[in-house]
């Protein structure tokens, strides 16, 4: 029988048996190091929002501020799993699990800077 867990619980205990705490303190660093890319992807985001001047597109530094802070909140989110995921396979002594967060966020990172480089153009031309 599968048992269900809730979506913001932590890494069970209960499994397999203690890591090494050097394993366990460096995943640590690692989930705290997405956080803090989250914080600066949000950030940017407000900053985009209240510090860009105006582009020729039509709320378009509203457009970079929202995508930014979309970026850091998925981030933010992945991160939390990513680190129960990886406590959890120390404990059972099972690989890491694979996962898909450097790709979301190069891709997610690479889609804004084109996106507002495209705007910057567009607002460069039309000045």
């Amino acid at each position: 029988m599968v048992r269900r867990r809730r979506p913001l619980a932590g890494p069970r205990r209960a499994l397999g048996a203690d890591p090494d705490y050097r394993f366990t303190l460096a995943n640590e660093r690692t989930f705290l190091a997405w956080i803090r890319t989250s914080l600066a992807l949000v950030a940017g985001g407000l900053v985009a929002t209240q510090l860009l001047p105006e582009l020729a597109v039509p709320f378009g530094r509203e457009a970079i501020g929202v995508a930014l802070v979309a970026l850091g909140t998925v981030v933010a989110a992945s991160a939390f799993r990513r680190w129960v995921g990886n406590e959890e396979a120390m404990r059972e002594q099972r690989p890491i699990p694979e996962s898909r967060l450097p790709m979301v966020l190069t891709l997610g990172t690479a889609l804004v800077a084109v996106g507002a480089l495209a705007m910057l153009l567009l607002h460069e031309v039309g000045s």
